[in-house]
């Protein structure tokens, strides 16, 4: 009985540890935005380009993590995602030092490499951890724990790099410096949590072993496209990365502005663990909902809700629009595991592959935000919110009908 019933709990509170950490490190780009367009002397569409090199590495990451995965394992994939994001927060300290917008791009390319892996193989491990008809409440459980990360992270990027570049000013090349402690304290951390994993037995799943033993990477890659569910799912991915990324990474400007808020660069990167701390509030909620509740319905009616939200912000302007906006955190929150987990639902042994195509979805954070930039420099940054309002109506999509299991023959 017992080893039909394994305990998963040490594997799960291990594997948690990393949603933190990779969620703080993401939202640490929100606090990068502002701080390099104003060193840098940057438009909108050039200050994206930090998301648009971060959320890049999963579109050309993504499926060699998968196959990586498939061949090594979860837990040694999770250990070679760690060493590479550690590598990547290490290049932080030559750009800095050089002044070097271009090396710092390339950190972040190489760092998100590192994520990417990390999440083809901790995404489906979690998920895979017990009964598939609790996998969303259980990743939603620990996409809480990712957005705890995302809590902290601007509130410790605002004292750290926006607050260390007040005290030094000086210029360009003083306020640079204040980056390099902080991603050089992550780069110890990660490989730290590397050192750890490769200490920790992480226990076999039936979907991993059942892929390290197909070795059928063509037939795997096009019994998938016979799958309209995952197709959709992966563009509800792109596009609710897209949307959430668009939002967290202008948050700082658009509360900065006159007609909403006025306020500092650091006060609005405190404001932005609110958007954040939303998300993790609404992931609690949502895993233990997901438990009793369709995930599908769930996923419509928080999309629905969103578009509302983001609807008054550009309606109404001023502290009203300040909140809606903030308040889109608490019901973005269930989304990213719960299309994941609908996007993955009986695939078996395909799974890994199927983790490595919906993680190339996430560069959507590359690009929508660009798109948003380009229409924030021609139209004004209010305006352009509806650019993440047209991604989550096609989330209530896939919520409503999309993720429905069909296999096309």
């Amino acid at each position: 009985m017992n080893a039909s019933k394994p305990n998963y709990t040490p594997a799960l509170v291990v594997l948690t540890s990393l949603f933190f950490t990779w969620g703080l490190i993401t939202s640490l780009n929100d606090i990068l935005v502002p701080h390099f367009k104003a060193i840098f002397t940057l438009n909108y569409v050039q200050a994206m380009l930090v998301q648009l090199c971060f959320f890049s590495a999963y579109f050309f990451a993504s499926i060699p993590s998968g196959l990586v995965v498939q061949r090594i394992g979860y837990r040694n994939g999770i250990i070679a995602g760690l060493s590479v994001a550690g590598l990547g927060c290490l290049g932080f300290y030559p750009a800095a030092v050089g002044t070097s917008y271009a090396l710092f791009l390339l950190s972040l390319f190489v760092l998100a490499c590192g994520i990417t892996l990390l999440q083809v193989a901790a995404n489906p491990a979690v998920a895979g951890l017990g009964d598939s008809e609790t996998a969303a409440s259980r990743l939603n459980l620990t996409q809480a724990f990712n957005s705890l990360g995302t809590t902290i992270g601007p509130a410790l990027g605002s004292a750290l790099i926006l607050g260390g570049a007040a005290i030094h000013g000086g210029g360009t090349t003083h306020e640079i410096q204040t980056v390099k402690a902080p991603y050089l304290v992550l780069a110890a951390l990660l490989f730290l949590t590397a050192f750890v994993f490769s200490r920790f037995h992480l226990p076999v799943l039936a979907s991993e072993s059942e892929e390290q033993s197909a070795a059928h990477g063509g037939e795997v890659h096009g019994s998938l496209a016979k799958q309209p569910h995952l197709m959709l799912g992966v563009g509800a991915i792109f596009l609710y990365v897209g949307a959430e990324v668009s939002i967290g990474s202008f948050l700082v400007n658009f509360l900065a502005l006159p007609e909403i808020a006025s306020l500092p660069e650091q006060t609005a990167g405190h404001y932005l663990s609110l958007y954040w701390g939303g998300a993790m509030v609404g992931r609690f909620i949502g895993s233990a909902a997901l438990r009793k509740l369709p995930a599908g319905r769930v996923l419509a009616f928080n999309a629905s809700i969103v578009i509302l939200l983001i609807i008054t912000a550009i309606a109404v302007r001023g502290h009203v629009a300040m909140w809606t906006v903030l308040a889109v955190g608490l019901f973005n929150s269930i989304m990213f595991p719960t299309i994941f987990t609908l996007a993955i639902e009986r695939l078996g042994h395909r799974t890994s592959t199927a983790s490595g195509w919906l993680c190339t979805a996430i560069v959507g954070g590359a690009l929508v935000p660009v798109l948003m930039g380009f229409f924030a420099d021609r139209i004004g940054l209010a305006l352009a919110f509806v650019v993440p309002a047209v991604c989550y109506a096609y989330i209530v999509h896939y919520g409503l009908i999309g993720h429905v299991v069909r296999e096309r023959a």
